[in-house]
């Protein structure tokens, strides 16, 4: 996160196979913007074969640098006014099956970046799906590829990235100008993060679950960094433990991990929060949804609530106005791998709208959502879902429940409709498969944009029955 957009926060979400109720991997994000409105497209970027001399440029901090001139098939959900906002492509599943979300911001301390600060013109996080997801193979080939271009060019920022295929999980946090540990997140684990390094006890001996840059090791002890009486914590080497971060950051994954482990009690401010998580309970697409849409539900925090006291305010919740875009990107291993990744896209406020499942081995994405426009047109997805939102949050006690209703009709409807395209897509290959799943979106768009429009006129008869500018002769004489 450069210093212009100080205010750009996400949380992120990791899922291994054996942690997931129907053995893939899942890795989700809320991409919380720095301005509460800040339209976004969703698009087919379409693969390219030998085209020399492509150059990818910034247009928030000067970097550039040329790109192979053979790279994958790729979607991706940018800002509409990249030229003032930057690229941002922000989350993606190639057609090599690998997934990577780019980037939930992290901070290191100043102890660390006192020796090695952060480069100005470096690779940050509005180019960097851009210059790794079509070039890479496998989640693990994306962590040294992003290695490799953060050894060139340094980072202006601190950035978390994720990246998944149908058997691994990385998490890599990028922490200086150029130093970054990565850690594979076993099979039967979840994690959370939320804007903090969040890595704890780095083994350097197990190169199959840890990455890191080149001459780490040695830095941290040349500068005597590590402030531990033994072993070697990322999170207290390179993290910070602030005011800010005990009420802006460590709470969403205090929330986080109570509603996945709801057994185990642990305090919202705390620093030592685990980073690796284990539970009894299957994790799915509606959980993840359930937590990126949250707000400190059902606890004194929730902002919501109608007790006006200092509690509800205390703690920044998950789900925001500003978050822009929200996903998660699954990786199937129960269906054949040309139909197995899904991209799960939510362009409202995850709190009060859908997440609707795209199939990423397709050419086009519907014109609602790949040409967003830069002021209001209820045409476009990213408006109408938002208009939804505001919608629902305007008269919150009377329409929450409605709310709460339409949205499990919808994870219903969805997950029939995802059903019923994996048994279709059995009679497909090829590029005939790939037209086949294409329109199967479309009409998923329409099918739930028609929903949509519906539940929102069932709102609004429902709020002319609550105002207050009505009179009842009898009732009030």
């Amino acid at each position: 996160m450069s210093e212009q957009n100080i205010e750009r926060a996400c949380t992120t979400i990791l899922v291994g196979k054996d942690a997931s109720i129907d053995g893939s991997t899942m890795i989700a994000r809320n991409d919380d913007t720095f301005h509460a409105v800040a339209p976004h497209r969703f698009y087919m970027h379409p693969a390219v074969h030998g085209e020399k001399g492509r150059i990818l440029k910034s247009y928030l901090n000067g970097f550039q640098m040329e790109l192979p001139e053979n790279g994958y098939r790729y979607p991706a959900v940018p800002n509409v006014d990249y030229k003032h906002l930057g690229y941002y492509d922000e989350s993606g599943i190639n057609e090599k099956n690998v997934a990577m979300s780019c980037t939930e911001s992290t901070y290191g301390n100043e102890r660390a970046l006192a020796f090695d600060p952060l480069v100005k013109d470096g690779l940050d996080e509005d180019c960097m799906q851009t210059a790794v997801l079509p070039y890479i193979d496998s989640a693990k080939d994306g962590v040294k590829y992003l290695g490799s271009l953060i050894k060139k060019f340094g980072s202006p920022a601190g950035n978390s990235v994720l990246f998944g295929d149908k058997n691994d999980v990385w998490y890599m946090e990028i922490v200086t100008g150029h130093h970054w540990v990565a850690q594979r997140i076993p099979d039967d684990a979840y994690v959370i993060a939320a804007n903090q390094v969040a890595i704890q006890q780095v083994d350097f001996s197990d190169t199959e679950n840890f990455m890191w840059s080149e001459g780490i090791q040695e830095f941290v002890e040349a500068h005597h960094l590590n402030t531990d009486q033994s072993g070697w914590n990322f999170r207290h080497i390179f993290g910070t433990s602030n005011e800010k971060d005990r009420h802006y950051n460590t709470p969403r994954v205090w929330y986080g991990q109570h509603i996945l482990n709801p057994e185990i009690q642990q305090d919202p401010e705390s620093s030592e929060l685990p980073f690796i998580c284990r539970t009894s309970h299957k994790i799915s697409p509606d959980d993840i949804q359930q937590i990126l849409g949250s707000h400190y539900n059902e606890t004194p925090f929730d902002p919501m609530k109608k007790e006006d006291d200092a509690d509800k305010y205390r703690y920044r919740p998950i789900g925001l106005n500003r978050t822009q875009n929200s996903h998660i990107l699954q990786l199937r291993n129960d269906v054949p791998e040309e139909f197995s990744a899904v991209m799960w896209l939510c362009i409202g406020y995850p709190t009060f709208t859908p997440y609707l499942p795209f199939y990423t081995n397709a050419t086009e994405t519907d014109a609602s959502y790949n040409n967003t426009s830069m002021t209001y047109n209820f045409e476009d997805a990213y408006w109408m879902y938002r208009s939804l939102s505001v919608l629902v949050e305007s008269n919150y006690s009377h329409f929450v429940q409605d709310d709460l209703d339409y949205l499990k009709e919808c994870r219903q409807e969805l997950r029939a409709t995802v059903a019923a395209i994996d048994e279709e897509a059995k009679n497909y290959q090829g590029q005939a498969l790939t037209d086949f799943l294409t329109k199967k979106n479309q009409e998923t768009v329409a099918a739930m944009r028609e929903k949509a429009h519906q539940f929102m006129g069932q709102l609004y008869t429902k709020g002319i029955t609550l105002s207050k500018l009505t009179f009842n002769m009898d009732r009030n004489l």
